[in-house]
């Protein structure tokens, strides 16, 4: 230290002090500006950074709660088309039932009404056959009776005798 204070030169010391001044000035004017300007930009790109960050973190809040109240609506959706299913389901196995029984009892009721007629034309071949099989026999009867003339006579006077009386 004591070679520097020995050798110390008053106009170096002056002419150093004026090329630092002078270096000072032009950097100002040169490059402390453009320096200031990029690191005021990083500075503006780092916020900017910050904030596109933080507003991509609150959109995808928004979305995932977009997404969750779409997919509670859609569940929500699911459960009411699955139980209108179930009721229309339902409604038309009661309707089916229903209609069921109605035919069931309609064909008793057809059934029931050939039954009868069916019943009713056999009573009346039955009572056909009946008086045709009596007239038959009755005929036969008659020809016997009636074959000879003493007792067609005796027939006769019957009959009037009968129809006297009533």
């Amino acid at each position: 230290m004591e070679k520097l204070i020995n050798d110390f030169s008053f106009g170096l010391f002056i002419w150093q002090t004026i090329i630092f001044v002078g270096l000072i000035f032009l950097l100002k004017k040169f490059a402390w500006k453009p320096i200031l300007d990029a690191v005021n930009e990083r500075e503006e790109g780092i916020k900017n950074a910050l904030l596109s960050a933080d507003n991509a973190r609150k959109e995808m809040q928004n979305l995932q709660a977009d997404n969750q109240r779409i997919l509670q609506e859609a569940r929500l959706e699911r459960d009411a088309m699955l139980k209108d299913a179930r009721e229309i389901k339902e409604k038309m196995v009661s309707d089916a039932k229903n209609e069921a029984q109605a035919q069931g009892l309609k064909m008793i009721e057809q059934a029931k009404a050939a039954i009868e007629s069916e019943k009713n034309a056999a009573l009346a071949e039955l009572k056909l056959q009946v008086s045709t099989l009596s007239i038959e026999i009755a005929e036969k009867l008659l020809e016997d009776e009636l074959s000879n003339k003493a007792t067609q006579v005796k027939l006769v006077e019957k009959m009037l005798g009968d129809a006297k009386l009533s």
